[in-house]
């Protein structure tokens, strides 16, 4: 369903920010100084990609079709899709607010942001081969093609109502940029 297909593009392009973060997260460990913008540009693609354009899809599309068909949201996957979500963006605050008081000086704010990024790191790729694997195949088996098509063009409606125009392309090329900065 091309719905699930543009799910999993998106998980590409996460998945590209946990490696940089996971490379961040071990310089940081290995003694080499990180800027703390960098967390805080990270926290920013996570809260305005991963859960602005992608989550928002999930949840307000994607879940609710899945549910309409028979789903139950309580007790099997979904449930579990959205109790993740929310040990994210709980996850993404800690190093947001880490970043920002190591922005401001306090060096003791770098282990809490090694231990969010990486435990956001971890949970996102396991939530990742979750949906890749389990999620997506039962929607794509349990939402019918008309009703795929429905879920396509609601996903293009979130990105034109609710993300505004030119923000999904300025959260890939921060993906770009975040990529270039551990390499580089």
């Amino acid at each position: 369903m091309e719905a699930t297909k543009i799910l999993r593009e998106e998980h590409r392009v996460i998945e590209r920010v946990l490696a940089s973060l996971e490379a961040a997260a071990a310089q940081v460990e290995a003694g080499r100084a990180i800027r703390a913008g960098f967390f805080l540009e990270a926290a920013d693609f996570i809260k305005g990609f991963a859960d602005g354009c992608h989550h928002r899809k999930e949840e307000g599309v994607l879940f609710p079709a899945m549910e309409a068909a028979g789903v139950p949201r309580q007790g099997g996957p979904i449930g579990v899709m959205l109790a993740e979500h929310e040990e994210g963006r709980r996850l993404t605050a800690a190093m947001r607010s880490a970043a920002e008081r190591l922005e401001r000086g306090d060096l003791t704010a770098t282990d809490t942001i090694v231990r969010s990024a990486r435990g956001y790191a971890a949970l996102l790729r396991q939530h990742i081969m979750k949906e890749d694997n389990i999620l997506f195949p039962m929607a794509d088996r349990v939402i019918q093609d008309r009703k795929g098509l429905d879920v396509a063009q609601a996903f293009e409606r979130v990105e034109q109502e609710e993300t505004r125009e030119g923000v999904h392309q300025k959260y890939l090329d921060l993906a770009d940029s975040l990529e270039r900065e551990v390499k580089g």
